[in-house]
């Protein structure tokens, strides 16, 4: 199967799609109309709230330079000139930051479970009861 090219927008139409997301219409109608994909437009709103109109243009795909993974801002070291207690200072911190985000984790991870257990036995108290009645 032959693969369409890849369709190019402007920063107008990004704007113009952006500007009936802030009047109410709903993020899936507006990418049915234009045709695109949903995350294009979750993607284009990020980018515009970030960076503004200068977030909307065209770039090649991929990392962005001057950003960091969440791995290799973890391998950031202090520079070496740093005295001792200033040095231990840095790792320090930088354990307690690691820390934090691990423990942000995992409470993002038990509120999504709390919600699907508390939605299951909303469910399940409200649903009705099928059993046959005993025959004596």
């Amino acid at each position: 199967m032959p693969q369409q090219p890849k369709r190019v927008f402007s920063v107008a139409f990004k704007e113009a799609a952006l500007r009936r997301l802030d009047a109410g219409e709903s993020l899936a109608a507006v990418a049915r109309e234009l045709q695109i994909v949903r995350k294009l437009l979750y993607d284009w709103r990020a980018a515009y709230r970030a960076h503004g109109a200068a977030g909307l243009e065209n770039r090649k795909p991929g990392r962005k330079p001057g950003r960091l993974r969440v791995r290799d801002a973890m391998a950031v070291k202090p520079p070496p000139e740093l005295p001792g207690d200033l040095a231990q200072a840095h790792a320090r911190i930088a354990e307690l930051e690691r820390k934090i985000g691990r423990q942000q984790m995992e409470l993002d991870f038990f509120r999504r479970a709390l919600h699907l257990v508390s939605g299951t036995a909303a469910q399940a108290a409200t649903a009705p009861t099928s059993t046959r009645p005993s025959r004596k």
